[in-house]
């Protein structure tokens, strides 16, 4: 299991290492510079470009990004926030992402779980139907819809909920973001672990543990749950990464002062360090997610592991 682990890490910090340089290189074919001021002479554009190094070759650029990366140096902002530290920028941006995205993967899950062994433990009856209908809504309606009415009636109307995102009630201000967030989740993880369910259900190993004599909760939730879980892992690993690095428009709706936003700021003021920063969080978290769902993959099922390790000798 060591070597299997040891085997995906370096994979995956070369994976990370690729992606790095292709957004270095991607940056430097962008029109535009981080300083489009008009007033700007060409002699002053280059003394800023030699201040921030920008006037080397992208190369040297990336190498010096790198080791400077290493050590938590992300390097300044050029126009968001002048000469800030990227790191400062993120500081409260990021774990509030973090904090909205992760409340929805966890409720979103465990709901949709829920939702889809009942659907499978009792098919063809009005759970079973019921679980459907909340699986077509949740997966067709995008998540601003689901936000807009729940302003309405649990904030606007009924008042339990603020409207905007207020620092003062940071817990009250994310339950409503977190609620619109969580919907495709669980509409998602339902269809599939109902799914995955019946299919395994009606497998001939377990119709003869049935015959055996085997509880149904011991049945539903050791064997048939555990095999059902691997699909449900692969489809919910791009979600977590989604919901977990902010939504723009539901960050919009609710005025989240989150990553998402500062994104799009970015790229529409060409702030090189932000962007490749922002960047590189979101494919280290998304590779960071699939290493974890390889590792899960092992341990759920260790065939898995031994397959994989095989078919590399």
């Amino acid at each position: 299991m060591k070597k299997y682990i040891l085997k995906r890490i370096g994979i995956s910090a070369l994976t990370l290492l690729v992606i790095l340089f292709i957004l270095f290189i991607m940056l430097e074919l962008m029109p535009g510079s981080p300083f489009n001021d008009e007033k700007l002479t060409e002699a002053q554009r280059a003394i800023i470009n030699a201040k921030y190094g920008l006037d080397k070759p992208v190369f040297i650029r990336f190498f010096n990004y790198l080791k400077a990366m290493l050590t938590g140096d992300f390097g300044v902002s050029y126009t968001i926030s002048k000469n800030t530290p990227i790191s400062t920028l993120l500081q409260a941006r990021l774990p509030l992402s973090l904090r909205i995205g992760g409340q929805a993967v966890f409720i979103g899950t465990i709901i949709g779980i829920i939702l889809g062994l009942i659907a499978a433990i009792k098919h063809n009856t009005i759970f079973d139907t019921l679980t459907t209908v909340i699986s077509v809504i949740g997966v067709s309606l995008p998540s601003y819809v689901f936000a807009m009415g729940l302003i309405y009636t649990l904030g606007f109307k009924l008042k339990w909920f603020p409207l905007l995102y207020q620092a003062k009630a940071p817990f009250e201000s994310t339950v409503l973001p977190t609620v619109a967030l969580s919907m495709f989740t669980i509409a998602t993880v339902a269809r599939f672990t109902r799914t995955e369910m019946l299919e395994v259900l009606g497998t001939d190993y377990m119709l003869l543990a049935e015959s055996k004599g085997v509880s149904n909760t011991h049945l539903i939730f050791k064997h048939a749950l555990r095999n059902a879980l691997i699909p449900i892992i692969t489809v919910l690993a791009p979600l977590v990464v989604g919901l977990m690095t902010g939504s723009l428009v539901i960050e919009k709706l609710f005025s989240i002062p989150g990553i998402g936003s500062l994104m799009v700021t970015a790229i529409q003021s060409n702030d090189y360090n932000v962007i490749i920063t922002l960047a590189f969080i979101y494919s280290a978290m998304f590779i960071g997610i699939m290493l974890v769902v390889d590792i899960l993959y092992g341990i759920i099922d260790p065939r898995i592991r031994l397959a994989k390790e095989d078919s590399h000798e």
